[in-house]
């Protein structure tokens, strides 16, 4: 059987959604993304060992070879011969990697607020986050994930933890709703299954020096569209970086927004997704 939780919604043309984290699960894509659906075909799903794909999976059974793996199960168990990838943060870095080594199997690509594509791009924001991030907020993130419940999994400490963290890259009227998102399919066993895969697919990505797709992205050729935050706590520069390497790349910058657009200003991001795809 299939672990992997899939929500298929809408008909029209196929936009496969990948999400963030690595540690989170689709749902705090929605509802503002289902929007799409009044046009397209949307296929999310729950990365394996996240939210509700978490049957059976040990952090030992998820690589990125297995992340890009099931990317391609998604689009076989559909019966899909190519789709349109939409990956937010980490589900960018997905979607690159699995665009750069099946491009025939991707009709368009688009990154929403994509993570870095090098080990030296994450550099840089670590390097930007330690600039813009108060020193206050950093000493209250290290003593909560210093205490027990932090450690156990705890729901309430892991939502305290992400709301500080986010803060800095989202409106606050929007924090409260977005925190309470990315946890509300988690048991405290889940969070620690989802941050063990984190760990596992952050040593084969941002942590690993060699780590590089800008070159392989140079050859790309796949219709690629990018939305970035002006307030993103991923620099903008970094999705400029994309941008540049990949032949005909466009990159929209969303004045006013941080690191979640789409939750921000989801009539534009949507708008912009849809003719991007449209023009096919």
């Amino acid at each position: 059987m299939d672990p992997l939780f899939c929500r298929d919604v809408g008909v029209g043309q196929p936009i496969v959604v990948l999400h963030g984290g690595p540690e989170f699960d689709h749902t705090y894509l929605l509802p503002e993304l289902d929007r799409l659906a009044e046009s397209f075909r949307l296929v999310y799903y729950d990365q394996r060992g996240r939210g509700r794909s978490v049957s059976g999976v040990r952090p030992d059974q998820v690589d990125l070879r297995s992340e890009i793996d099931d990317v391609d199960r998604v689009r076989t168990r559909f019966g899909l011969k190519s789709v349109a990838l939409l990956g937010h943060s980490w589900g960018g870095v997905l979607a690159m990697e699995y665009a750069i080594r099946h491009p025939d199997r991707v009709s368009q690509l688009i990154l929403l607020d994509t993570a870095p594509a090098s080990a030296g791009g994450w550099q840089v924001m670590r390097d930007e986050l330690g600039r813009r991030r108060p020193a206050a907020d950093i000493e209250e993130m290290r003593a909560i994930a210093a205490t027990d419940a932090y450690g156990c999994g705890d729901l309430d400490a892991a939502d305290a933890y992400n709301r500080i963290h986010f803060r800095i890259t989202v409106r606050p009227d929007l924090l409260d709703a977005l925190v309470v998102r990315l946890r509300s399919n988690y048991t405290a066993d889940g969070v620690l299954l989802a941050r063990a895969i984190e760990q596992r697919l952050s040593d084969e990505t941002f942590r690993s020096a060699d780590w590089d797709l800008v070159p392989a992205l140079q050859g790309l050729d796949v219709p690629t569209l990018l939305l970035h935050g002006e307030h993103d706590f991923i620099p903008v520069e970094l999705a400029a970086r994309i941008a540049d390497a990949v032949p005909g790349a466009r990159l929209e910058v969303l004045p006013g927004c941080g690191h979640f657009t789409y939750l921000e200003a989801p009539e534009r991001v949507c708008e912009e997704v849809a003719r991007f795809c449209a023009a096919g």
